[in-house]
């Protein structure tokens, strides 16, 4: 990946929700310009979500994800639906396509007004369509029904005739979230011609020739601000700030090396870490480090759970799986049971664990991080992730800045 792509974590999300045959793979298609989706007659086609990056004029790069019919049957259809509740999660737009097939004499908007309801639980923007116009007969009727029913006026639209496309971009915009455009990695602690020194362990978390997607982010960030920007590993870290004529405003550092880097830092440079800046980027810093002091409380007897983004086989040195539990086992002790997930794997009930431990999120948008928290707020068990926890373990957390 190059310095100038966007990761798919940091796009807009559009999702796309609809009846089988509504049209959804269509309009992806015509929305993106490319023939992403497979289009049928046959009814459940679309048989998990499918992505699509892009970018769009005026609102920049997003993420269409065309979903399975939410009307879908049977064993395999359950599951299937499921599979559009997890894509829900991510959601920053939805796009919902009413009424099914155009042959429908007069459709029933029963599946569209639950989904309706879910989506409006969870305060996402919908936009609502009608789509195949150009063959439906029930187009006036079905917009009165929408409009009576859930409040709101439908896009018309023909793929075929590329009829309403541009009003789905125009919508698009006036439902842009307006914290969207607003999220920075390094927030205010930088500005234009700032020195930054980021120090960056090359270990087993890093492939040789690579750096991970967080040092990748906040680098591309730091050269959009402006900001005169040095790198170096933490074996170098004296060497570094030597040939400094003033010294870093910001240290950006690696959470397992912050107590090394905090006993060599100028007492001048502020001292933060990957971890923390996108626990404020893709979450909310303040329940985190909120949540931290529930380390204090922890037993023996205590559960606690571990959650990661990534889906990586397990290394040696991992730092979810090996480093975190080991500082968490020397703290409270041995007998400490911590459990671990990945990917998209959470729990629905957390009531079992007494504190949650997220990763950083790179691989994930802000809106699937924040349902998460927002999962955890609900059953009253404290969340955290890494860079904080580990920060309260080292008992330096009060001198982190985020």
């Amino acid at each position: 990946m190059s310095l100038s792509d966007t990761p798919n974590a940091n796009r807009l999300h559009i999702t796309l929700l609809g009846k089988r045959n509504s049209g959804k793979s269509s309009l992806i298609n015509a929305l993106t310009g490319q023939e992403v989706a497979l289009v049928s007659d046959t009814p459940g086609t679309t048989t998990d979500p499918v992505s699509k990056a892009m970018e769009i004029q005026g609102i920049g790069p997003c993420l269409f994800i065309d979903t399975p019919g939410f009307d879908d049957e049977g064993k395999l259809g359950k599951m299937r639906i499921e599979k559009t509740q997890k894509a829900i999660e991510k959601t920053d737009i939805a796009i919902m396509i009413c009424g099914g097939d155009a042959t429908d004499e007069e459709p029933e908007l029963k599946e569209e007004l639950y989904w309706y309801e879910q989506l409006k639980e969870r305060n996402i923007p919908i936009i609502f369509l009608i789509n195949k116009m150009d063959i439906r007969k029930t187009t006036e009727s079905l917009a009165k029904h929408i409009r009576e029913l859930l409040g709101n006026n439908p896009i018309l639209v023909s793929t075929k005739e590329w009829t309403g496309i541009e009003q789905i971009r125009l919508a698009i915009l006036e439902k842009l979230p307006t914290t969207f455009e607003e999220q920075s990695i390094t927030g205010k602690l930088v500005t234009e011609n700032d020195l930054v020194l980021l120090v960056m362990p090359q270990d087993i978390q890093a492939p040789k020739g690579r750096l991970i997607l967080p040092q990748v982010q906040t680098i591309r960030e730091l050269l959009d601000k402006k900001c005169l920007i040095a790198t170096c590993t933490t074996d170098k870290l004296s060497e570094t700030l030597k040939v400094f004529a003033r010294p870093p405003k910001l240290i950006i550092t690696d959470s397992q090396v912050f107590k090394t880097v905090y006993e060599q830092k100028p007492e001048e440079s502020k001292l933060t870490s990957f971890s923390i800046l996108f626990a404020g980027y893709k979450g909310d810093i303040h329940f985190y480090i909120e949540s931290a002091a529930a380390i204090e409380s922890l037993t023996e007897s205590s559960r606690v759970l571990i959650a990661e983004a990534c889906t990586h086989a397990p290394l040696s040195e991992d730092i979810g799986r090996v480093k975190l539990p080991r500082l968490l086992r020397k703290r409270i002790g041995e007998k400490l049971s911590i459990d671990m997930v990945s990917g998209t794997d959470f729990p629905e009930d957390l009531t079992p664990y007494s504190l949650v431990i997220h990763c950083g999120a790179c691989m994930f948008n802000r809106k699937y991080v924040l349902n998460r928290i927002e999962r955890a707020r609900e059953q009253k068990i404290p969340m955290t992730n890494y860079g904080v926890a580990i920060a309260f373990l080292n008992e330096i957390l009060e001198h982190i800045e985020y």
